[in-house]
């Protein structure tokens, strides 16, 4: 097999750093060595086929972005990114991993749907993935399921407390699930808000002549994420079974989730990037000359971006510090404002919920480490390790051990990246823009980042070097999973 050497860097985990040299043998980790040891017997750079010199870097494991929605349907339209498009993108940011989800919509087979999504994925992703089941029809047959695609690596589930009449189940339906769980030691996952309120909010705002983007964040306020966290907390603890709520925004129902953890409850919580920056003023309020008021549906998602006046965006940054966030995916769901999100012209409620930003996140949450938020081996464990470990991969991704699979990122503290739609050189600046994702705009326009991803390797193969793109369709392999390693 090919021998890669990666020579110079500071190699960063979840529990330290330190100077080291790490040896790819083909797929897999070989080794972790010290500068310049011998205890293999030889010159590694001299036996190596590639040498890479990380001097002055970081050496982390590729990243696990464990929350994303490539071609899901969605608002009478999909999400813009593809397989080949959206893995592609990730590749770019140092993510070389991804858990997206299969969505059975009531009435259908889960096994069918499944089928569906893998079809949708074989042979076009550049980077390896899993799957996490959408549950839309909580019945015998998909209880029944839910064994079946246990065994066959699928181990979590997706439940929604929102979106009546598409996904929504009712309480009795998510403890019939959370009951199956209990006895099958998978994961359920939960999209905590009311949705049932919601949709009285939003129909009393429409009646009122509120119609734009702005609205859209102000009739899923906090209460509702809260009410509906607190209440899947307490139906998993009926049920005896773990719970893990994404994206989540409001700092109420990070408390009620951080209160259940102090009570030793298996609950863990997601946020993203959006949640950490973006807000309801400066986001779901902005204007434009092209768009006018509705430029704030370029952010809108569920949950929605809260008020920075409230301070959600600094809580969820101390909740990362504390550990009672465990994760920072992105919930990646683009959608083009032209043809997908102007569905929704005079009318928030009919514009699709998404924000692109697979490619985006290790340098978003980084910046959080410039920015003092958080330790650098933090990072690292947020956005590479406990993913893994969460969602049953935690013995060959997230971790640079000997056996894992060759999945590296060399990460430039000195380095910078602009955020922008425009690909290609800023060479008025001497800094790259940033944007692969099949979108025709970026929800982080304008951002700097004190940090630059300079080569991504996956599975030993170097797909992104020199600022040049090295991958290909379906070099990303299927990843069955076991059930996750904080529930053992």
């Amino acid at each position: 097999m090919a021998l890669t050497l990666i020579t110079g860097g500071t190699v960063v985990g979840p529990t330290g750093r330190s100077r080291a040299d790490v040896l790819l043998d083909g797929e897999q980790v070989a080794a972790l060595v010290r500068p310049g040891d011998t205890t293999l017997g030889v010159d590694l750079a001299s036996v190596a086929e590639t040498v890479i010199d990380a001097t002055g870097k970081y050496v982390i494991p590729g990243a696990v972005d464990p929350h994303t929605h490539m071609e899901l349907p969605f608002g009478g339209t999909a999400a813009s990114d593809t397989f080949e498009t959206g893995t592609r993108a990730a590749a770019w940011g140092g993510t070389t991993t991804i858990v997206d989800f299969a969505v059975q919509r009531t009435g259908e087979r889960v096994q069918d749907s499944l089928a569906a999504w893998f079809a949708k994925a074989e042979g076009n992703c550049a980077i390896d993935y899993g799957f996490h089941q959408i549950l839309g029809g909580v019945d015998d047959d998909s209880l029944k399921a839910m064994d079946e695609l246990v065994t066959e690596g699928i181990t979590s589930f997706k439940l929604f407390m929102a979106y009546p009449g598409v996904f929504y189940s009712d309480d009795g339906q998510i403890l019939r699930a959370m009951q199956k769980a209990a006895t099958n030691g998978s994961m359920v996952m939960m999209h905590a808000e009311n949705g049932i309120a919601i949709d009285v909010l939003v129909r009393q705002a429409i009646d009122r002549g509120d119609t734009a983007p702005y609205f859209h964040g102000t009739t899923r306020p906090w209460e509702t994420e809260e009410e509906a966290t607190h209440r899947a907390i307490m139906l998993a603890r009926l049920a005896g079974a773990p719970l893990y709520v994404v994206h989540m925004s409001a700092k109420q129902a990070v408390a009620t989730l951080a209160r259940a953890r102090d009570d030793g409850w298996n609950v863990f919580g997601e946020t993203c990037p959006q949640y950490l920056y973006l807000s309801l003023e400066e986001q779901l309020g902005a204007r434009s000359e092209e768009w006018g008021d509705f430029e704030g549906a370029k952010w809108v998602c569920s949950t929605p971006l809260r008020s920075r006046a409230e301070g959600h965006q600094d809580e969820l940054w101390r909740y990362l510090r504390t550990g009672d966030l465990s994760v920072v995916s992105t919930d990646h769901c683009p959608f083009c404002m032209k043809e997908q999100k102007e569905l929704g012209l005079g009318d928030f409620s009919k514009i699709p919920n998404g924000i692109g930003g697979v490619e985006h996140r290790l340098d978003l949450v980084y910046q959080g480490v410039v920015d003092g938020k958080i330790s650098l081996e933090r990072w690292v464990e947020l956005c590479c390790t406990t993913p893994a470990r969460m969602f049953g991969l935690g013995d060959r991704k997230g971790v640079l051990a000997p056996g894992a699979d060759a999945d590296v990122v060399v990460y430039d503290p000195a380095g910078h990246t602009s955020i922008g739609y425009t690909s290609g050189a800023d060479t008025a600046h001497g800094n790259r823009k940033t944007h692969h994702m099949n979108m025709d705009h970026s929800a982080w326009e304008g951002f700097e980042i004190d940090g630059h991803v300079d080569v991504v390797i996956s599975r030993g193969t170097v797909l992104v070097s020199d600022g040049e793109y090295h991958g290909h369709p379906g070099h990303g392999r299927y990843l069955r999973r076991s059930t996750s390693a904080y529930l053992r």
